[in-house]
């Protein structure tokens, strides 16, 4: 079965580009609410599993014996785009363990926002860890290696207990076997799983609703993901699709991308999880499919579908201002 085209890339009245893509949205329950494509193939998803990986930081209590409050659970579970805000908060998290950007192992980068990009050229600042998009994911890595007494060298290794507790904490959600058979390397080092698709839905339907999860499992999931609603800045930053995403729904919408074309989301009161990929590993296509699945899934609130619907439909200018086309739904979810 091939994979159906969920996207256009519109030029004047021609399509000119498309965008294949899979699907899927669970609850609880296990109940497959919507499937689009072959959702049982694995897949890596990368950094919209941050909420997963957050997990032990809270139920371990190194999140409260550190004060964080939603800002910094929501940097935990981020890819943010390496604001000034951004950088402060992941400082100040390692700090009230006694560490600092030494310690982190993500590796270094400019910020990904344009215009503070250019202060930093124009500084002549250097880029440093608390930059990385995953500095707040490896914070509550370090703070979550201090709180356990063990050394926090080394914390990104597969064997290390970091990783060992968000593997542990993983498969209990998605009930899928990770391990060194289906294991790669992520870009801030960490190990990063494939796993099918609909089992990393039913993860997040499970964070959703706590079924199928202990109480203090469920406990931790439903604050972590309150957080990022909380505080949808500290997941991402300006201008951001996760950002955006939450804002148009204020405590109602969990979203996070992930790198090749994967997002993940969540809606608390329907307790479903929802996962996709765009096959090509395309950003514009992840984004306007996440969009219209939401549209979809909230069908019973006009004003909202129809923001979702329009916020999924990207207008294309070019240099000069000028409309040239669209990037917009198709198939089933047009």
């Amino acid at each position: 079965m091939q994979n159906p085209v969920l996207v256009e890339v519109t030029r004047g009245p021609m399509v000119e580009s498309r965008h294949r893509g899979m699907a899927v949205v669970i609850d609880g329950d296990g109940k497959v609410v919507m499937s689009l494509g072959e959702v049982a193939t694995p897949v890596f998803p990368r950094s919209a599993v941050k909420s997963m990986q957050a997990l032990p930081l809270v139920e371990t209590g190194a999140a409260d014996r550190y004060g964080f409050g939603d800002r910094e659970l929501a940097l935990s579970c981020a890819s943010h785009s390496g604001e000034p805000e951004h950088m402060r908060l992941a400082l100040d998290m390692v700090s009230r363990a006694g560490l600092s950007e030494a310690d982190f192992e993500c590796g270094r980068h400019w910020s990904s926002e344009q215009a503070v990009l250019i202060a930093q050229a124009r500084a002549g600042d250097k880029p440093n860890q608390l930059g990385n998009n995953c500095s707040g994911k490896h914070a509550g890595f370090l703070c979550l290696s201090c709180h356990a007494g063990v050394d926090h060298h080394g914390y990104v290794g597969y064997d290390h207990f970091v990783q060992a507790s968000v593997r542990d904490a993983m498969a209990d959600l998605t009930g899928a076997s990770l391990g060194h058979d289906n294991c790669g390397t992520d870009g801030c080092s960490i190990p990063t799983y494939a796993a099918p698709l609909d089992k990393i839905a039913l993860g997040f339907a499970r964070m959703a609703s706590g079924a199928g999860l202990g109480t203090e499992r469920a406990k931790a999931a439903k604050r972590l993901m309150a957080a990022c609603m909380a505080e949808p800045f500290y997941v991402a930053g300006t201008g951001r699709a996760c950002t955006a995403l939450m804002s148009l729904a204020p405590g109602r919408i969990f979203a996070k991308t992930g790198a090749e074309g994967v997002f993940c989301a969540a809606i608390p009161e329907k307790g479903y999880g929802i996962a996709l990929k765009c096959e090509d590993g395309s950003t514009r296509g992840a984004e306007a499919m996440i969009g219209a699945v939401l549209a979809k899934l909230f069908s019973d609130d006009e004003e909202l579908s129809a923001r979702l619907a329009q916020w999924s439909n990207k207008t294309m200018k070019n240099w000069n201002g000028i409309e040239v086309g669209r990037i917009r739904p198709a198939g089933e979810l047009a």
